[in-house]
């Protein structure tokens, strides 16, 4: 019986619409009755919590292929589709995102007045966005759920206002300028297709890169994830964040998005440009020196 209802329950595309379900299903709950809201928030992310034993007990730890791999055609015509899978190290981010939602909606409880509505459905939606991405296995759907990520964290109260205008002077810092380096990025994203044909992840891990290429597209790679970490210079906003935000502002923070920029490098940059990430080390010892 237990086989069976692993079986049934070990999809990823049903783990990622809990949270969206429970969002959406929001939307028409008044703002007024905030023990309905409150209650089917916590619902919504406990059932998403309870698919993640069932993961693990179906998970394979003997391969490191991705497991549990679903595809959506979305452009074909591009060769680009949503991509879902999980290997050993996206399957405990997975379990930690729905482990810490549920904790971080019981310990808003108590201070869910006027805003409650909002504060629910941005921790649901949080919680999608960020199991979305660990289990994306397209480049270019990863990078846009990335940078997505951070939005429903920073909308919320005034008090927060300084810590985004930090935050947002750092990435300003990490790309460059910003719609400049968001644009290298792309075209990063758009080298990457035009000489491989694909954003498979699972492709292009298996894809050669010259090494002056490589290089190239490590440092872009490293503009955007070395905030997300962050590293010196672009660190500037975390202590604001951290002193400013409530207390289930400041868990998801520390439990996980600081993990994103980290995992963006063991997922992406090392992998895929070996021989950069060789060239990179020294400097990327001294930035983790500092940091300490």
């Amino acid at each position: 019986m237990l086989e069976h209802f692993c079986e049934c329950y070990s999809d990823l595309s049903g783990l990622i619409l809990c949270p969206v379900l429970g969002s959406i299903t929001l939307l028409f709950i008044p703002n007024s009755r905030i023990r309905s809201i409150r209650l089917i928030g916590l619902c919504a992310s406990l059932i998403t919590f309870l698919y993640s034993p069932v993961l693990r007990i179906q998970f394979d730890p003997s391969t490191a292929k991705s497991q549990f791999v679903e595809s959506l055609r979305w452009l074909p015509y591009e060769n680009i589709n949503f991509y879902l899978g999980i290997d050993g190290i996206s399957l405990f981010f997975v379990i930690l995102t729905t482990f810490l939602i549920p904790i971080c909606i019981l310990v808003g409880w108590s201070g869910m007045r006027s805003y409650g509505k909002e504060y629910i459905t941005a921790s649901l939606i949080r919680e999608f966005l960020m199991i979305a991405v660990f289990c994306m296995l397209d480049l270019l759907l990863f990078y846009v759920l990335f940078e997505s990520v951070p939005i429903p964290m920073l909308c919320g109260a005034e008090h927060l206002l300084f810590a985004r205008i930090k935050l947002f002077l750092c990435r300003g810092l990490g790309y460059g300028v910003r719609d400049k380096e968001r644009s290298r990025q792309h075209i990063t994203i758009l080298l990457i297709l035009l000489q491989t044909g694909t954003t498979d992840l699972q492709i292009l891990l298996t894809t050669e890169f010259s090494e002056r290429r490589q290089i190239f597209l490590w440092i872009a790679f490293f503009a955007s994830f070395a905030v997300k970490v962050p590293m010196v210079p672009v660190h500037i906003w975390l202590p604001e964040a951290h002193v400013e935000a409530p207390t289930a502002g400041s868990v998801i923070l520390a439990g996980i998005l600081l993990k994103l920029g980290t995992y963006g490098f063991l997922r992406f940059s090392i992998p895929m440009f070996p021989e950069a990430t060789l060239c990179f080390t020294p400097f990327i010892y001294t930035l983790s020196a500092i940091n300490i």
